[in-house]
């Protein structure tokens, strides 16, 4: 076995190969090029016969690196660089460090170490896709979120009107439509209830126009201390900038749902995930995405909650015991979690019930929705296992018992 460590970065690669003795074979520093890809299999190929006997471990589990080293046949390990971190505290104290020593550490490490840890994932390509997908639409929600509270920010100092009109919905339609038509409070105020309700329609409200209407008129229109007139124009600019790049963003989400309810749906596990209560298209893909499909990746359930960040951490020593949230997780996969425990508390007799008993036990809300999704994320696991859609008597059955 030969073992090849790779720190990687944005302009190159420093790599190190190891034989089963730890000696060094060769080191490079390549460029992130096709030439540099070369090198690196001309490193390799004048001590392996077979691309199998390469061990490879990296500090990343995706890009066309990683891609490229899976291509290429190698057993690639992505580790962890806290994990990487402790490694090299525990063969050296001087805290030196360079690229090169990362690339030698990381060879050691696999030749070592690699039972401790986990090789990457071997996903399918729709499963990829779907990660991709709802990483990007996630991506583009928490900017849109940002430029809602920078709108906000901008009200306050100027327009308070509109803050009460729109609340926290300053990224929906309504609120897009009319700031756009009156982003100044002169203007807000000479709006009628017509053109909001024109307003209103063109942005794609179909129910209760007139009362929402009257509603955000009143808004506008009630008493505000007022600032000069130029500066009001000034501060209009920047609304409307902001506003236009909200509706802009409002378009490209639903285009982006579009295209990630197509690759989840064509894919083979989306029926088991639409089964589960609390689990819609786009929540599904998330927890799809982020979990993959690779069927020898989670041995075991607990394997899975402790990715997912639902399982505790038990810390004890001596008489003392402490019981932890698991911080070293995925945490977009833990946040979908937690939204999947919550909206699964109207779908789910037994996950309700399950919710409460948590309650009960003195747990606050957050506590128990973490115990949920610990338990629905258990469940997930069987159905996948046994390719099985949830079934609610199966899923809960002492709650099934004693109704």
């Amino acid at each position: 076995m030969l073992f090849l460590g790779v720190d990687w970065a944005e302009a190159h690669h420093d790599v190190c190969l190891l034989d089963g003795q730890g000696k060094v074979l060769g080191q490079r520093r390549l460029s992130d090029s096709l030439e540099g890809m070369r090198r690196l299999h001309e490193l390799v190929a004048k001590h392996a016969q077979e691309s199998e006997q390469v061990v490879v471990g990296i500090e990343t589990d995706r890009g066309l690196l990683v891609q490229f080293l899976l291509g290429s046949g190698y057993q690639v390990f992505a580790i962890n660089p806290l994990a990487v971190s402790r490694y090299r505290d525990r063969h050296t104290t001087s805290r030196a460090k360079s690229d090169t020593g990362d690339a030698k550490l990381l060879a050691e490490l696999v030749r070592s170490d690699r039972h401790n840890h986990r090789p990457v994932a071997g996903d399918s390509e729709p499963a990829s896709a779907v990660q991709i997908l709802a990483r990007a639409h996630q991506n583009l929600i928490w900017s849109r979120q940002r430029q809602a509270n920078q709108l906000r920010s901008l009200l306050r100092e100027f327009y308070p009107a509109a803050l009460q009109a729109f609340g926290g919905h300053l990224q929906e339609s309504d609120a897009i439509a009319i700031l756009e038509r009156a982003p100044t409070p002169a203007q807000g105020r000479s709006l009628s209830q017509a053109k909001i309700v024109s307003a209103l329609r063109k942005a794609g409200r179909q129910r209760n126009l007139a009362t929402k209407a009257a509603q955000i008129q009143t808004c506008l229109q009630a008493p505000q201390l007022q600032p000069p007139g130029q500066l009001a124009q000034a501060y209009g600019s920047g609304v409307v900038a902001t506003v236009r790049l909200l509706g802009q963003m409002n378009a490209e989400l639903e285009t982006l749902e579009r295209e990630l309810a197509g690759h989840f749906e064509g894919h083979p596990d989306a029926e088991i995930y639409l089964s589960l209560p609390g689990l819609g298209i786009t929540l599904s893909a998330r927890v799809l995405g982020e979990f993959g499909d690779d069927p020898t990746r989670y041995q075991h359930p607990k394997a899975r909650k402790n990715y997912a960040g639902t399982s505790p951490v038990t810390r004890q020593s001596g008489t003392r015991r402490v019981v932890q949230t698991r911080v070293a997780r995925n945490d977009r996969l833990a946040d979908a979690c937690q939204l999947w425990a919550f909206a699964s508390l109207r779908g789910s007799p037994g996950a309700h019930r399950y919710y409460q008993q948590l309650r009960a036990r003195g747990q606050s809300h957050q506590q128990a929705l973490r115990g949920l999704a610990n338990r629905l994320v258990g469940i997930l696991h069987g159905c996948l296992r046994h390719r099985q859609p949830y079934r609610e008597d199966v899923a809960w059955p002492l709650f099934e018992a004693a109704a």
